[in-house]
């Protein structure tokens, strides 16, 4: 596709100024993991909620963090254990002797930017208390709908290696975070630049040091540029053959859904706009493909005990795809 015959129609200097603040904010901490950071910024641009895998230690709460505190909104944290209950994330209805009525108290996931931390430590009953605010925006108590406010981003961690104590995550639930981002250890350079930022400074001095750069407005304004950018009618054919591929595929037992075809579409938005365009690429579909499409396919069990991954799956299908030009 050649680039040059589009003249930007769209003005993203703001939104691209909000960007490289939110950049540089994590990046006074988060040593690397600029892929991992970007996904972040592209995931709330989006409107889509992230999980962030990875080991112990790896910076995915703090990246989390940091982003929370990025944005003048309200933030959250939900620590998930195996004994947490729905009630523990939604609120319940408490009766006030005074009025002898029952007065609902809002839960923990009331908030802007809500972190749920170990995802996969709660029980299925837990989990299913995210299915609607997640992908409705709205919970129902007592018979009675709360909306969310915007913006509204679930913010997720859970730890791939430790098994015990952990509950495999519904292929429904998974469906509805935008990007899976597998965080990896940083490299030998970057593990001793880590080292030398601790030895040298402080961590808590430098969290209550990031400021918020976006207010709420501000993130609504940049949603609303970037549902707006210009998608070529062979682009989306692109992204809808690629997600049909998923499934017809003779390693993979569950394909993805429709869902997962306007994810790649958004999220390509998000990203093309990041870097200073109005339109979207072959280059930005690709970009997203895997953080949108690992984590809604399922392997089968005989490609599964050949080491493959759902991640190889989708770079074998990009491959084989012809790019539009």
């Amino acid at each position: 596709m050649d680039s040059e015959i589009f003249n930007q129609r769209t003005d993203l200097s703001e939104l691209n100024a909000a960007v490289q603040q939110i950049r540089e904010n994590l990046g006074q901490i988060i040593v690397g993991q600029q892929e991992t950071i970007d996904f972040l910024i592209a995931g709330l641009l989006a409107d889509g909620h992230i999980l962030l895998e990875g080991v112990p230690g790896v910076a995915k709460t703090l990246s989390a963090k940091l982003v929370a505190k990025s944005i003048d909104a309200s933030y959250s944290r939900v620590q998930f254990t195996p004994d947490l209950m729905p009630s523990d994330v939604l609120g319940t209805s408490i009766f006030d002797p005074r009025s002898a009525s029952f007065e609902y108290r809002k839960g923990p996931i009331f908030g802007h930017i809500v972190l749920v931390d170990e995802i996969n430590r709660a029980p299925a009953k837990t989990q299913s208390a995210l299915f609607e605010v997640m992908e409705e925006r709205q919970i129902t108590v007592d018979g009675h709908t709360y909306l969310m406010d915007e913006p509204f981003m679930v913010l997720a961690t859970q730890n791939p290696i430790e098994q015990e104590g952990t509950y495999r995550l519904p292929e429904a639930q998974l469906d509805r975070f935008l990007f899976k981002i597998e965080i990896k250890y940083p490299s030998l350079e970057e593990e001793t630049q880590i080292l030398m930022n601790q030895h040298q400074r402080k961590l808590e001095d430098e969290l209550k040091a990031v400021k918020a750069v976006l207010s709420i407005q501000q993130i609504k304004t940049c949603r609303a540029l970037i549902k707006a950018l210009h998608v070529e009618p062979k682009l989306i054919e692109y992204v809808a053959r690629i997600t049909h591929e998923t499934r017809n595929n003779k390693s993979l037992y569950l394909g993805a859904s429709p869902r997962a075809s306007l994810a790649i579409v958004n999220s390509a938005k998000a990203v093309a706009a990041m870097q200073g365009r109005d339109f979207v690429t072959p280059e930005d579909i690709i970009k997203v493909a895997t953080p949108v499409l690992a984590h809604r396919i399922m392997l089968t069990p005989d490609k599964e005990m050949e080491g493959l991954t759902t991640a190889d799956v989708v770079a074998q299908i990009i491959q084989k795809i012809e790019i539009p030009r």
